[in-house]
């Protein structure tokens, strides 16, 4: 009874998840880590006018922080941490973060100069970040005090925001790394998907054997039934005989 009961319960669960959806979450992207960045002590950073994100003005990397995470951007490939020098993951997209960031913020940053009027940066210790980060931008602290550091400071308008980043974003997709990494990506995608089929047949014998448990036992009682049929012949000799000597004793008598 038990193994009736445990082929039924595997049968349903092979009809509610079919074979080819159980192999298709074995599908993964793997792609080398970045080398690490040796730091002499914890760096330092800067937030960037018109953005909660914070970067790292002293390495030639290109190194930020945001939403909680550190973010690293490598051989057109990103990555993400909850560490500045190790733990580092790929990450499966661009940050939606990155097409705000204007690309020649390090000259700025070493021009005192933003868009012409004199930025008064403040370097931010990393200990500090990780202590203020998120009430910095609830209570929107950098639009407040001082407005980013920045003299004058005058806000973009939303339509040319979003015109900046539409161009960023088309200049980013045209980068060689950019367009070489997309095309390992689509490379890597195809390849499990011709090994699904070798991975069904191996899975397919073993779904299959508990199905012939369940015949075996519906047939057995249908063998003790038929066993009392093959007697009735016996008894019913005896009376064909008196019936047939009855039969030759009239025909003595004629």
């Amino acid at each position: 009874m038990k193994k009736l009961l445990f082929g039924t319960m595997l049968l349903a669960l092979v009809i509610v998840v079919p074979i080819p959806t159980m192999a298709g979450v074995d599908i993964r992207i793997s792609f080398p880590l970045p080398p690490p960045i040796v730091f002499a002590a914890p760096p330092e950073l800067i937030v960037l006018p018109d953005t909660y994100v914070y970067a790292v003005p002293d390495i030639e990397v290109d190194l930020f922080f945001w939403n909680g995470w550190w973010w690293r951007f490598w051989e057109g490939r990103w990555y993400r941490s909850h560490y500045y020098n190790r733990g580092w993951g790929y990450y499966n997209n661009v940050p939606s973060f990155y097409f705000d960031v204007d690309p020649g913020w390090r000259g700025y940053y070493r021009d005192h100069n933003w868009y012409g009027h004199r930025w008064n940066y403040e370097r931010i210790p990393n200990q500090r970040l990780q202590q203020n980060w998120r009430s910095w931008q609830n209570n929107r602290r950098w639009e407040r005090r001082g407005t980013w550091g920045v003299q004058s400071y005058q806000p973009r308008p939303q339509q040319q925001r979003q015109e900046l980043r539409q161009q960023r974003q088309q200049q980013y997709q045209q980068r060689p790394e950019v367009q070489q990494h997309q095309q390992q990506r689509q490379q890597q995608q195809r390849q499990p998907q011709v090994q699904k089929p070798q991975g069904q047949q191996q899975r397919q014998p073993q779904v299959q054997q508990p199905r012939q448990q369940p015949q075996e036992r519906v047939q057995q009682p249908q063998r003790q039934e038929q066993r009392p049929q093959a007697q009735q012949p016996q008894h019913s000799q005896p009376r064909q005989g008196k019936a047939e000597s009855g039969e030759v004793e009239k025909q003595d008598r004629k």
